[in-house]
């Protein structure tokens, strides 16, 4: 009873094994989300293909952010940067499954490698830098949460970030942006800012021990 309330009660989690681990199931469910993506990319179209779309994304983009800091339980740099290491560890993951896999069975058409000449060095560094930056920040969010009130607000988080995304999606789109438009990219992309923007209000007032 003692080692699981222990256990329970721990923050900060960092363990190597542990933390490899929790990337490779978070690098399976990107993979999964990546192939089913695809699959109604080829197979449906009109209203029911965007919708699926928007829902698969938003999948991704919740496990992405959320998985890595639920599972380190952060408080501390320790904690944040062990979820960082989570969100890495899952896009060389999906690498791995990507060229041995996914690629030679031709499960998805490659947008990125064709912007980039046909190379896996395009789109892959954009999958790491991208995935590390999720679960960085959705880490990092998590810290300041719990600074304030001693827990993280899963809830709250979430609707700070879609707030985030709704603003900074309109506002792409009213100030023309490059490649901003009412699309499913736009406001994907959108959670980018929108995760920097939790962050910093979150931090104000926080007292992180």
């Amino acid at each position: 009873m003692t080692s699981s309330v222990a256990a329970r009660d721990a923050v900060d989690l960092g363990p190597i094994p542990y933390l490899a681990r929790r990337a490779v199931v978070l690098g399976i469910i990107q993979t999964l989300i990546v192939v089913l993506f695809a699959v109604v990319t080829r197979l449906l179209d009109g209203p029911v293909e965007k919708i699926l779309e928007v829902v698969l994304l938003v999948i991704g983009l919740a496990a992405t952010i959320l998985l890595p800091g639920s599972w380190t339980r952060p408080r501390t740099i320790e904690g944040i940067a062990g979820a960082a290491g989570i969100g890495l560890g899952a896009t060389v993951v999906f690498l791995l499954l990507d060229v041995s896999l996914l690629q030679p069975l031709g499960a998805y058409t490659f947008r990125w490698r064709a912007l980039g000449g046909g190379s896996n060095w395009w789109y892959h560094p954009v999958w790491w830098m991208a995935g590390t930056y999720l679960a960085w920040m959705g880490a990092f969010i998590m810290a300041n949460q719990a600074a304030r009130n001693r827990e993280p607000s899963i809830g709250g988080l979430v609707v700070l970030v879609l707030v985030g995304v709704a603003i900074f999606g309109v506002l792409g789109v009213l100030l023309h942006v490059p490649g901003a438009a009412w699309s499913v990219p736009t406001f994907g992309v959108a959670v980018l800012p929108a995760l920097a923007l939790a962050a910093i209000i979150t931090g104000l007032g926080s007292r992180r021990p």
